[in-house]
């Protein structure tokens, strides 16, 4: 049933395949979010190997206020991580139906408050736009501790570097020909990571494209789809959590 599914994939019991299909989820909102995101100003926020980069070069280059952005930036995305982390397990500590389903919620919420910065850019461009970015490398950071928490690091949905690298490694292991006799034993790919990898890979692909189109065709009112997405797969869990404090 429809709300069961909605309801398992932010529930408290964890299963491999609702794992995944969370990853899957949100690796798609990641890429609209991150391409829409891009239209809006002018850069990725979820690749925070890039920034790091460019501080690297804006230091160099003696262009100091950029590298302080630069930071202000990276700091953004750390805090998301870690407000993911306190939230996940404050709602643990007390035995909570939306240890999980609470940092969607927020992201939710703070997507929601990217729409209603993003009808401003025009007039205050000095004030929003760096504001905007802050709020979506905090929200790329915290999206993307939520599945890495779930699945203990082994899904990562807002930036592919990860994935097209264990992509890339089971491909290896995929074409390998065992030939003869070998002191290790015979290389294997895992199949099933391999399909998951390139299913995750794809979804953030088809994301940033559904979100580019969007995003031109209707501006911000592109992201209230994603956020109605995210609060109907949190609504459950929550909603279980306030009946619990009402009783």
């Amino acid at each position: 049933m429809p709300h069961v599914f909605l309801a398992n994939l932010t529930g408290r019991q964890r299963t491999q395949r609702t794992n995944r299909q969370l990853g899957g989820l949100l690796a798609f909102v990641a890429g609209a979010i991150n391409a829409g995101g891009f239209l809006a100003v002018q850069r990725y926020t979820s690749h925070m190997t890039g920034i790091v980069s460019a501080m690297a070069d804006d230091l160099v280059l003696g262009r100091i206020g950029l590298v302080l952005a630069g930071v202000a930036f990276l700091a953004a995305f750390i805090a998301g991580a870690a407000t993911t982390a306190l939230l996940v397990n404050w709602a643990r500590r007390r035995g909570m139906h939306g240890e999980f389903a609470l940092p969607v919620f927020v992201e939710a919420l703070l997507l929601l408050a990217f729409g209603v910065l993003g009808a401003h850019l025009d007039t205050l461009v000095e004030l929003f736009v760096p504001s905007t970015v802050l709020l979506l490398c905090f929200t790329m950071g915290l999206q993307n501790a939520i599945v890495t928490k779930i699945s203990r690091a082994e899904i990562r949905t807002t930036h592919m570097t990860g994935v097209v690298t264990d992509l890339g490694i089971e491909l290896g292991r995929l074409l390998y020909v065992n030939r003869g006799h070998a002191v290790a034993g015979p290389v294997r790919a895992d199949r099933e990571r391999l399909a998951v990898l390139a299913i995750i890979l794809g979804l953030f692909l088809g994301g940033a494209v559904a979100g580019a189109l969007a995003f031109k065709s209707i501006g911000y009112a592109a992201v209230l789809p994603v956020v109605l997405v995210l609060l109907a797969i949190s609504a459950m869990p929550l909603l279980a959590d306030l009946r619990k404090l009402q009783a």
